[in-house]
């Protein structure tokens, strides 16, 4: 009696199933059509029914196999029906959910403009490795031993080779391309570049910085001073006014810093360095400073982008928040 009362129990339960989705469906089959469904196990008491009633036991196990089977079809057919209509209601020729765009990040944008600017001009892009020697960081440059650029305090140094540092500047590509290739030479030299310094509003560790070198026969200060010239005015426009005034580097010679304000204004601000390549570095290069001469000059990427872009605080180009980096979405 109790094979019979189960056998009664599974077919209530068979006949009383409702199926909404396709995992209650699964489910189903399992439990009634599986290879290790529970009829079977139904079945396997008939060993232990009386002879007359073994009749009426396997009626009532065959007619819980045909629910099982008749309730699965029913509610499979519904669910793809159902699946078909929804399928059926979409409209294709609606448009699709937008996609929001990216935006390219105001350094590389200013960069881009800058590298493109200078290209019009027939100089071509040169890179160079971030981990430097000091001969291609300091030495090669004319920076001599004792120069407070070389001190701690300013330069990172690989503690594993006290000759290795992180460079201070994009010359050692200047360096390694006179090496290599002979004049006319006319390159810009973009990267990143890594200084011990305070993390300031104004101020960074690492930043980014595009140089430039033309090696040439009767290169002149004049040439330097066109160069600077068209690069400002296609930058900034015309509503910026520029000076140029005597500084000093170990690389060049003369040398000159050039600085910049917005017409009305009385605020300068420096954005560049440049002057005459120094004979001594022409000849660390094996080039002749007698038949040769040059200009130099680099500038940072992101002074110009803050000033372009009325960015006050030079850390939020390197915090990475959305918000600020979504205003560039439409910038190129």
């Amino acid at each position: 009696m109790d094979a019979f009362k189960t056998a009664q129990d599974i077919l209530n339960e068979i006949e009383q199933a409702s199926i909404k989705a396709g995992d209650s469906l699964e489910q189903f089959r399992i439990r009634f059509l599986g290879s290790k469904n529970i009829i079977k196990d139904v079945m396997g008491e008939m060993k232990n029914i009386s002879n007359e009633k073994k009749k009426e036991f396997g009626q009532l196990v065959n007619t819980m196999k045909q629910k099982a089977e008749e309730k699965y079809n029913h509610f499979k057919e519904q669910l793809q029906s159902s699946s078909s209509q929804t399928a059926e209601a979409i409209d294709l020729t609606m448009p699709g959910d937008p996609i929001p765009l990216g935006s390219r990040h105001p350094v590389s944008i200013v960069r881009k403009k800058i590298i493109d600017i200078f290209a019009r001009i027939g100089f071509t892009i040169a890179e160079g490795p971030e981990i430097e020697n000091e001969w291609y960081n300091f030495t090669a440059l004319n920076i001599p031993q004792d120069h407070p650029a070389r001190d701690m305090t300013d330069t990172f140094y690989i503690q594993i080779n006290p000759e290795i540092v992180l460079r201070s500047q994009t010359s050692n590509v200047q360096i390694r391309t006179m090496e290599k290739q002979k004049p006319p030479i006319r390159i810009i030299a973009p990267g990143r570049v890594y200084r011990n310094e305070t993390i300031t509003y104004k101020s960074h560790v690492f930043f980014h910085q595009v140089e430039g070198l033309y090696i040439d026969k009767s290169v002149s200060f004049a040439d330097l001073k066109q160069t600077i010239v068209y690069f400002i005015r296609e930058f900034f426009g015309d509503d910026y006014d520029y000076r140029i005034r005597p500084s000093y580097f170990p690389f060049t010679e003369v040398s000159a810093e050039v600085d910049i304000r917005k017409k009305g204004t009385n605020r300068w601000m420096e954005i560049l360095g440049s002057g005459m390549v120094h004979p001594q570095v022409l000849r660390n290069c094996n080039i002749d400073p007698e038949i040769y001469t040059g200009f130099a000059f680099g500038m940072g990427v992101e002074r110009p982008a803050l000033l372009k872009y009325g960015i006050t605080d030079i850390r939020v180009l390197t915090e990475n928040d959305w918000r600020f980096l979504e205003q560039f979405t439409n910038v190129w």
